[in-house]
């Protein structure tokens, strides 16, 4: 008997009796279950009292036409497979019978080998259709269930699903199905559809971790958005989906409980840093130009970018220039362009940073090196929010919040003729104090844990602890180099480390030989010591992954999901 699927039903209908016995007792062979009519009215009542798989229908049924009968089975079951077959076989009935969606035409006579081999043809392709139908149920399933927003593309980066909580929090519709994604605009940034394009054409998976997401309508959510390509059996990339996560509850947990131990990038809970993240968000909105002073490697770029993206132009070009990396004249170009022929090696038109930077935000890094010239053209934007290009006597109208910063005192430079003082004036509207390492030891164990799983990630590696003397020479030591210096170190000891423990062995040899090995036990503290770090703190250092935090913190994901409720 032939390896068909179980309790196939078959329907034939034909006029001849002697059709229906030979092709029914051919059929019940292999094992499948025939009913026979022998006019039109018969198979309807056969089929209002069951459900076919396949039917064979005769084109001429006894003055009628079976081409009726397969409109009625077609509008009654459109998984139902039809062969038709007939003695005499014409073209016009034969694109007819595929047009109303025959599987296919025969001709009789009809040969034993040619019957069989087309029922399982068709039974094997409505198989086929009953499992893929299945799995799109599921899949509907799983997305009307799941809280999280799913968006998913085909492999053209055309949107063909997405669930009710896109539906209601993004504003995605059923008429956007098949539109290109990049054509899509829905208020937003889009941050969300360019992450699922850049997926499928890197063809690997992909992470937004809290950015801010603004609607056209309803408040401002902070969302993770995760995109991963679909990959079929055969290794080819299909399309791609995206899980988009609201985190704005325990942001907003975070928050009243002034805990939070990561606010965009950058991470820290102690109390000095609460006040930092409280600044940026009173500043973040307002056009005010902010002067960011801090020691090297404290994370100025980092508050820069919090303040460009928690405000109002986020959606804008956020634009960096480190000056003290130029030379005056290179500076001059790359911040205000220049035109051709403007000096030798202007070989064509060159776009400023500042241009660059119209509606967003330009960061200004190191502004204390700037030589005088470029000071006098600054203050002047600063003024009149103008400028002209090298070369060019043309004014440029631009809107573009100016966020410095500095590593030295800028009022002594003023002090010593070094920087102008109206120029000054106009950078310290605002001043944000970025506190060093040595000054917020208390962030330590959470900047390690945020660390190792940054290296974990980039090295594949599985480092889950450092070593009691590590932490304790962390301690100790004054960092001159601040945070920098710390993720350097971590990255150097991911590296060397053959153990899931990081030890001392593992460190940069200058940074051994600056403190001495103090004398302590030979026990581990984890990345997320569970008696100093908080839930919030280790849901932080993880990038928000609940399982991941709660394996730091040594307990159950459920218990982890608990202790959230309760708060």
């Amino acid at each position: 008997m032939s390896q068909q699927q179980p309790q196939s039903r078959i329907l034939l209908v034909d006029d001849e009796e002697g059709i229906r016995f030979t092709f029914g007792t051919l059929l019940r062979k292999e094992g499948y279950l025939v009913e026979s009519a022998a006019d039109v009215g018969e198979a309807r009542r056969l089929l209002g009292n069951n459900r076919f798989d396949l039917a064979f229908l005769d084109i001429t049924l006894a003055g009628e036409n079976g081409l009726d009968l397969l409109r009625e089975i077609k509008a009654l079951d459109s998984d139902v497979q039809v062969v038709m077959f007939t003695g005499a076989p014409k073209l016009e009935s034969a694109v007819e019978a595929v047009r109303l969606g025959a599987f296919d035409y025969i001709t009789k006579p009809v040969r034993y080998e040619t019957l069989i081999a087309v029922t399982r043809h068709a039974l094997s392709s409505k198989y086929f259709n009953d499992e893929r139908e299945r799995n799109r149920a599921n899949l509907d399933a799983i997305f009307r269930t799941v809280s999280d927003s799913i968006l998913m593309v085909d492999q053209n980066g055309c949107l063909v699903q997405f669930n009710s909580t896109a539906e209601r929090i993004c504003g995605y519709r059923s008429d956007l199905l098949g539109t290109k994604a990049a054509a899509i605009k829905l208020g937003c940034g889009g941050e969300c559809t360019s992450l699922l394009l850049e997926v499928l054409e890197g063809k690997s998976s992909r992470e937004l971790k809290r950015i801010e997401c603004r609607p056209s309508v309803g408040k401002t959510r902070v969302v993770t958005v995760t995109a991963t390509p679909v990959v079929e059996n055969d290794g080819d990339i299909s399309g791609a989906v995206a899980v988009i996560r609201d985190e704005t509850a325990l942001v907003e947990l975070e928050r009243t409980q002034h805990l939070r131990g990561q606010f965009h990038a950058i991470v820290g809970a102690s109390a000095v840093m609460q006040r930092v993240y409280s600044m940026i968000e009173s500043l973040a909105n307002l056009p005010t130009t902010v002067l960011i002073f801090g020691e090297s490697g404290t994370g100025k770029e980092l508050v820069a970018a919090a303040l460009h993206e928690s405000g109002s132009r986020s959606k804008g070009p956020f634009v960096k220039v480190n000056c003290s990396a130029l030379s005056e004249h290179l500076l001059e170009s790359e911040l205000f362009g220049h035109v051709r022929g403007a000096f030798t090696g202007a070989i064509a038109d060159k776009v400023g940073r500042f241009q660059k930077a119209h509606g967003g935000t330009l960061f200004l890094d190191e502004i204390g090196d700037i030589s005088p010239a470029i000071q006098m053209r600054l203050l002047r934007v600063l003024q009149e929010s103008e400028f002209e290009r090298v070369g060019e006597s043309h004014s440029i109208k631009v809107n573009v919040r100016i966020i410095a910063a500095s590593n030295q005192n800028l009022a002594e430079r003023v002090a010593q003729g070094l920087f102008r003082q109206d120029l000054y004036y106009r950078l310290n509207v605002v001043r944000l104090d970025l506190p060093p390492l040595r000054s917020r030891r208390d962030d330590l164990e959470l900047l390690v844990a945020h660390f190792l799983v940054k290296f974990n990630n980039l090295f594949s590696k599985e480092v889950t602890a450092v070593s009691h003397d590590v932490m304790a020479l962390f301690t100790h030591y004054e960092w001159p180099g601040n945070i920098r210096e710390l993720e350097h170190a971590i990255e150097h000891a991911c590296i060397l480390s053959k153990s899931s423990i990081l030890s001392i062995e593992d460190l940069p040899q200058d940074l051994r030989e600056t403190v001495p090995v103090l004398a302590v036990s030979d026990s581990v503290v984890t990345a997320a010591d569970t008696t100093k770090l908080t839930i919030e703190e280790a849901l932080a250092a993880a990038g928000g992954n609940k399982a991941r935090a709660a394996k730091m913190l040594g307990i159950s994901r459920m218990t982890l999901y608990r202790q959230l409720e309760t708060k």
